[in-house]
Formats: structure tokens, sequence, C-alpha cells
């Protein structure tokens, strides 16, 4: 059986900041700035506070089945949940999106590049 990578986007929003925990988030901007956002096992969070109190968490995940999505996704809410509580951060309007890489279509140059190796 084949392991399958799994995408996990949890976006919602920064909800009764103090003056203080935005302050934090502004100094800490630049390490989680949308250019440097990538899906890691671990999570990665992006937001742009002086915009907007937006945010997003990418993860990364694995299983065997096509239904483990689903608990990829859990572990990704829990873990985004628990970065911002231990923080002491409210938020709000938080939602999932998953994407399983082994159903998503090729892009052009992978079907060029499977046509070479088919070949």
């Amino acid at each position: 059986m084949s392991t399958r990578t799994f995408r996990i986007t949890v976006r919602g929003v920064f909800a009764g900041l103090d003056d203080a925990q935005r302050a934090e988030l502004l100094a800490d901007a630049a390490e989680h700035d949308v250019l440097r956002a990538a899906y890691r096992p671990e999570g990665h969070l992006s937001y742009d506070i002086a915009a907007r109190p937006a945010f997003v968490f990418r993860f990364s995940d694995t299983g065997e089945e096509e239904e483990d999505i689903l608990e990829a996704t859990e572990r990704a809410e829990e873990s985004a949940k628990a970065w911002l509580t231990e923080r002491g951060y409210g938020f709000k309007n938080l939602r999932s999106s998953a994407e399983d890489l082994s159903q998503a279509p090729l892009g052009k140059r992978q079907r060029r590049n499977a046509r070479v190796v088919g070949s």
C-alpha cells in the first residue's frame, strides 16, 4: 500500500487581541510572512496583522487510506487551536480544507515527464 500525502490549510481570524498581543505578532511578522509559507508536518503560520487579522496555518500529513485525510484534518485543526491557545490569542471563524496529493491533477511539466518515463 502506498503512502498518501495530505496538505491541510486551516484559516481563521484573530479575535480580541490586546495591544501587547498585537505588538508581539507584528514583531514576529517577518517569520510568518506569506512568502515563506510552506506545508510542514509541524505546521506553518502566516499572517499580515498590519493589513488584516486573518491567519493561515499550513500542515502536511500522511496516511495509507483515502479516509485518513479526515483524521489528518482534525489533527491540523487541533494543532492550530493549541498553538493559538498556548499563546493566549483569541480566534474565530476557524475552517479547514484538505487535499490528497495523490488525487491532484498533474501539472503540465509532470504530464510531460510521465510521458518521457513511460516511453
